[in-house]
């Protein structure tokens, strides 16, 4: 019996390992968005240094689709094994096993897919919706907790956790008004506080104003310095200064700045590429 309790708590184990590794998409809102196949998201982003990022083809769907279904399954054994210790009065390792689960909320999650990542351009904020509103607050006063504003000073975890909100609000509550607010908030977040992610953030400051034009958020501008300084790809940096300039001029400095850039990339010789 001692060689079998072993071997389950090997097992355990390694599939935490394996987890932790791999991102813990462990729940089922995290899951890659269905019907997206290779073709559908088969799409660049390049730069000048020559970043790449793309789906290389069916295989690499195919991978991603097994990577959620066997987060989706630890996450549902681990908390049967949770509930297993609670009905038997096995404390100790019942906190290990809720201490697990809390820990699942503080890694984050990737869909590898780019076109996956974010929620449907389609979507349109309509009404106003408590739930959303609280999910809403609820995460703004993470991104407060865990240092948001304090240069150099950030709980990466905290910054997780409150990207988990946003996302959790535009997919339960696509109508609500606060769509547009969580995508930019999202945006910050991978902008500002999980290195390497800037394909992500341009693709949730987009979100925000596409789906609400009027976006009280400097979006446009902040997407705009991401192509700009971290992609280098500077025909659309140019294109999204010239949007934040019309758009969002309640954001002065912005303004000021986005002129600027604009002057420079114009008056070098730079052209915008012809569509």
């Amino acid at each position: 019996m001692f060689g079998t309790i072993r071997g389950i708590s090997v097992a355990v184990f390694c599939v935490s390992v394996a987890v932790g590794v791999l991102g813990c998409n462990v729940e089922g809102r995290w899951s890659t968005t269905p019907g997206v196949s290779a073709a559908s998201s088969a799409r660049l982003v390049r730069t000048d240094e020559g970043i790449d990022i793309s789906t290389a083809d069916t295989q690499e769907v195919d991978l991603v689709e097994a990577v959620v279904a066997h987060r989706r399954q630890y996450l549902h054994t681990l908390r049967q094994l949770h509930d297993y210790y609670e009905a038997h009065g096995y404390t100790a390792k019942q906190q290990w096993a809720t201490f697990e689960l809390q820990g699942m909320d503080r890694v984050q999650k990737f869909r590898y897919l780019l076109d996956a990542e974010v929620a449907s351009d389609a979507l349109r904020p309509e009404k106003q919706i408590d739930e959303a509103d609280a999910l809403y607050e609820k995460g703004l006063e993470l991104m407060r907790r865990g240092g948001h504003g304090v240069p150099g000073i950030y709980r990466q975890d905290r910054m997780i956790e409150a990207a988990d909100l946003f996302r959790r609000l535009i997919e339960r509550y696509p109508s609500s008004d606060k769509i547009d607010d969580a995508a930019f908030f999202c945006g910050e977040i991978h902008k500002e506080y999980l290195p390497g992610q800037e394909s992500i953030a341009v693709k949730w400051y987009e979100r925000a104003y596409t789906w609400d034009p009027g976006t009280p958020h400097p979006a446009r501008f902040q997407a705009a310095v991401i192509y700009d300084y971290r992609m280098h790809d500077r025909n659309r940096a140019l294109e999204l200064y010239q949007a934040a300039v019309k758009h969002e001029s309640a954001y002065k400095s912005n303004v000021r700045f986005a002129a600027r850039r604009i002057r420079g990339l114009t008056g070098g010789g730079h052209t915008l590429a012809t569509p």
